[in-house]
């Protein structure tokens, strides 16, 4: 699947679309199941016709100091997979460890409270120690039809705060489910220094998926904050997808079949997410999952 030529985020008119069915904010704390129901009719015909070439879209917001980034997908696994893998600390970690920032995840033990001890780290190998730590709580909302969950943490790497992943889901049938997952963190002055001293070095070139408008460029994409939000936001949607994907193969090949979806994934976007090659990344995370197997 290559990226389309235009168009491959919600871009204004989804912007438009999503704000529209914002007013239905009161009904998410009394119905979460209706709203993402009513997110969804609302985006179907969208996702249906998505140049991304599944249905899927992409959506980001910089505010003055928060960043959000919003994934809305309809994936192959019944809403029962993707709650009994979601709503588990340890399969977070089995998760996430997928993801090429990801060096290292724990679940909580009791009696501390559900979460999840996570470092997050380069895109290269690097000793644990370099690595930023991010304690991450964990709660979970489950129903008949819709499933809620969301890690929170009150700090998150590069100065930044407020880190949130957020997942909803809703069965659309006995097979498919519609996923709603935000990506989302705050940061204050010495945040933005922090991120923008990334984008100048590390950072520098690198892109995210929504089109900008250029006049004669025609593959021009947005580039800065935005950009890397986008690319963020993209890769967590993979891992769980990737994740989720693996858990069909019997358990001692699920890791070995979770990295190739995720780094097959990864690649059909490689403008935007390609960091490393296949035999590398493999590497790394083969030596990261062993670190993260032992006691």
């Amino acid at each position: 699947m290559r990226l389309p030529a235009r168009g491959a985020c919600l871009g204004a008119a989804g912007v438009a679309l999503l704000l529209a069915t914002a007013g239905t904010a009161a009904a998410e704390v009394a119905d979460p199941a209706a709203a993402l129901r009513a997110r969804y009719e609302a985006l179907a015909e969208r996702l249906a016709r998505s140049p991304f070439g599944q249905p899927l879209l992409l959506d980001s917001e910089e505010q003055p100091h928060a960043l959000v980034g919003d994934v809305y997908a309809i994936v192959d696994h019944p809403l029962g997979t993707v709650a009994s893998a979601l709503t588990r600390p340890p399969e977070w970690c089995e998760a996430l460890i997928l993801h090429i920032n990801v060096k290292f995840c724990r679940a909580h033990a009791p009696p501390m409270p559900p979460g999840l001890s996570v470092a997050i780290g380069r895109k290269v190998d690097q000793p644990l120690a370099e690595a930023f730590q991010v304690e991450f709580r964990l709660t979970a909302t489950t129903a008949r039809d819709y499933l809620g969950v969301s890690l929170a943490a009150d700090k998150g790497p590069l100065g930044t705060k407020n880190y949130r992943i957020d997942v909803e889901g809703t069965a659309v049938s006995a097979t498919r489910t519609f996923l709603h997952l935000r990506y989302a963190y705050q940061f204050g002055l010495e945040g933005r220094l922090a991120l923008e001293t990334y984008l100048a070095t590390t950072g520098s070139g690198k892109v995210g998926f929504t089109r900008v408008d250029s006049g004669s460029d025609p593959a021009r994409y947005v580039t800065g904050l935005r950009g890397a939000v986008e690319r963020n936001t993209m890769r967590y949607f993979l891992t769980l997808d990737a994740y989720l994907g693996s858990r069909a193969a019997p358990p001692p090949q699920r890791f070995e079949d979770g990295l190739a979806r995720w780094y097959a994934a990864s690649e059909r976007y490689a403008r935007q997410l390609h960091e490393l090659e296949r035999g590398d990344y493999y590497a790394i995370k083969r030596r990261e999952y062993a670190r993260q197997q032992s006691p």
